[in-house]
């Protein structure tokens, strides 16, 4: 699964890549002993498949170091570069771990029954009832049902918190884009959903091809029985038959997913010429290792203007900078040359820069009108932990403090900020905030027209860029609105409401380009309603799995 994601991009490798581990906790042993030395089973696979899949896919993280530019020494940036790795390798398998322990405990869970509870001779047509109904339920499906909505239900409670971003689901990105448009019916979530099923499918398909070849055990979807759902049932005649019939369903439920994805990908764009915004973007290439220095500041300011000017000379509506292009606050901008290039070509300008806070600054995105006055105003708010803020600094104080380089940390902006503009509303993200979904929808719902994306991304590899502008493309599919990428060292971008990169800049490179997007005002199910299908499919494992158990 590590290899599914940049810089390899071995997407197809998702729709198997769990069913291994799907396969090792169902069938591993209960474990009588346990222990940090002997742990059960489930726990051991799980981390290490956690490991394997956030350690590789977010390896890029190392990039931070060296960090002796910051004055730190490299020892030091050595070892706060592999903490990171390593924590946010750790928090991520910690989520595989809770799906592993949950949906093994599950399947184990010892209840009483109905009769015990409900003792009396008037019960029995209750009981009967019930039985029948839990006889018609395959292990598979129980099984199949816990283990996507477990899933969809932890990557929904790791996405609320502050420290998100390999979600399953961006492992099909910017590939395979006719299933990530199941996320415009339900976010990210419809496609981790799909994945864990189709995974699911093979890893049952596996139980009940094993299972019937030794020795006529097998767990099919159409076998009838009382055993625990962890323990298979002897099955009759037709067993394998049904069993090779089981393993055609998982590629033809996959195909069935994509065929359903690709309804909704072959749907022609309607855009109506007067809602045409020809936006210009700078890729200004300025290395963090000068970017606050002397230097850094004449290359940021000499680029980005010359990119401004030329941008403006071509006839361009807007011009997107990237996040902190201008590492100063606004007083200082003032006396710019980039200013008084805005003035004397009257073009809108949505520029990058630092924002005065009460305690501390802001990471914004300001709106300049053609008069250089300030239109509008973004504040980030979902900031980078230990990077852009040092988390439980006011309870730990200066031991979490050391292992952050910044002398000075920024303020998150306020939640659900609207960002209007000349042109009509736009939908903001700077940066780390494009692997959060619920602020582009709720932006979208809001009236939100267009996605400008503001971000730094420098002195990675370019496979963190390449990750980030995947997010960027399920952003754009999931609220069905085109997307404008200004990155500082790239890879900067424009996307069409089907998530097709219409452009893509190099890495590493100075670079201005203009396209033509189109500001829309359409609904997908998922910017209406949020993501219903994990709520949905947890309150369906629940009862699916009480009839079950208790009857």
């Amino acid at each position: 699964m590590g290899i599914t994601v940049a810089p390899v991009g071995a997407w197809y490798l998702a729709w198997i890549a769990l069913a291994p581990l799907w396969v090792l906790v169902v069938k591993s042993p209960n474990s009588s002993t346990g222990g940090f030395r002997n742990p059960p089973l489930p726990i051991l696979y799980s981390l290490l498949w956690g490991i394997g899949y956030h350690g590789i896919a977010l390896f890029w993280i190392t990039g931070i170091h060296p960090m002796t530019w910051m004055g730190v020494p490299w020892l030091s940036s050595l070892a706060i570069a592999l903490f990171c790795w390593i924590f946010i390798t750790l928090w991520g398998a910690a989520l595989v771990v809770a799906w592993g322990v949950s949906m093994k405990a599950l399947l184990n869970w010892k209840i009483p029954t109905l009769k015990s509870l409900l003792p009396s001779a008037k019960t029995s047509k209750t009981l009967s009832a019930f039985a029948s109904l839990r006889d018609k339920i395959p292990l598979n499906l129980v099984r199949l049902l816990i283990g996507v909505a477990l899933w969809c239900g932890l990557e929904s409670l790791w996405s609320a918190g502050p420290l998100w971003w390999s979600s399953l689901s961006y492992t099909q990105s910017p590939h395979n884009l006719p299933i990530l448009h199941l996320g415009q019916l339900s976010g990210p979530m419809a496609v981790t959903a799909a994945i864990v099923a189709v995974n699911g499918l093979f890893a049952e398909a596996w139980i009940a091809g094993v299972g019937s070849r030794r020795g006529g055990f097998s767990e099919n979807l159409c076998e009838i029985t009382n055993s625990p759902l962890g323990k298979p049932a002897r099955t009759g005649v037709g067993s394998q038959k049904i069993s090779l019939a089981f393993c055609l369903l998982p590629p033809a439920f996959c195909l069935l997913l994509h065929l359903l994805g690709y309804s909704l990908y072959s749907r022609p764009l309607i855009q109506s010429p007067d809602t045409a915004l020809k936006v210009g973007i700078v890729q200004g290439n300025v290395p963090n290792k000068i970017k606050l220095y002397p230097e850094g500041f004449r290359k940021a300011i000499e680029g980005y203007t010359t990119g401004y000017q030329t941008l403006a000379e071509q006839g361009v509506d807007a011009v997107l900078t990237p996040e902190g292009a201008l590492p100063f606050r606004w007083n200082d901008v003032q006396r710019t040359s980039f200013y008084s290039a805005v003035q004397e070509k009257g073009v809108v300008a949505w520029l990058g820069l630092f924002g005065n806070k009460e305690g501390g600054y802001t990471n914004s995105l300001f709106t300049l009108t053609p008069i250089g006055e300030i239109y509008s105003r973004y504040d980030k708010s979902k900031l980078v932990p230990i990077g852009e803020y040092v988390p439980f600094q006011e309870i730990l104080g200066g031991i979490v403090s050391r292992l952050s380089p910044l002398d000075e940390h920024q303020i998150a902006g306020a939640p659900n900020q609207l960002f209007n503009t000349p042109f009509g509303r736009a939908i903001v993200g700077i940066c780390y905030e494009s692997a959060f979904p619920e602020p582009f929808r709720y932006q979208a719902a809001a009236g939100g027209q267009f996605i400008l994306s503001p971000s730094n991304d420098a002195h990675y590899s370019a496979a963190m860029p390449a990750q980030h502008h995947a997010l960027d493309v399920m952003r754009a599919i999931e609220t069905d609105r085109w997307a404008v990428r200004a990155v500082n060292t790239g890879y900067s971008a424009f996307v069409d409401p089907h998530g097709k990169t219409v452009w893509i800049s190099g890495h590493n490179t100075y670079e201005i380009h203009a396209e033509t997007i189109y500001r829309r005002q359409t609904k997908t199910l998922y910017v209406r309603w949020g993501d219903w299908l994990t709520p949905m499919l947890l309150i369906m494992a629940i009862l699916v799995w009480m009839v079950k158990l208790v009857a």
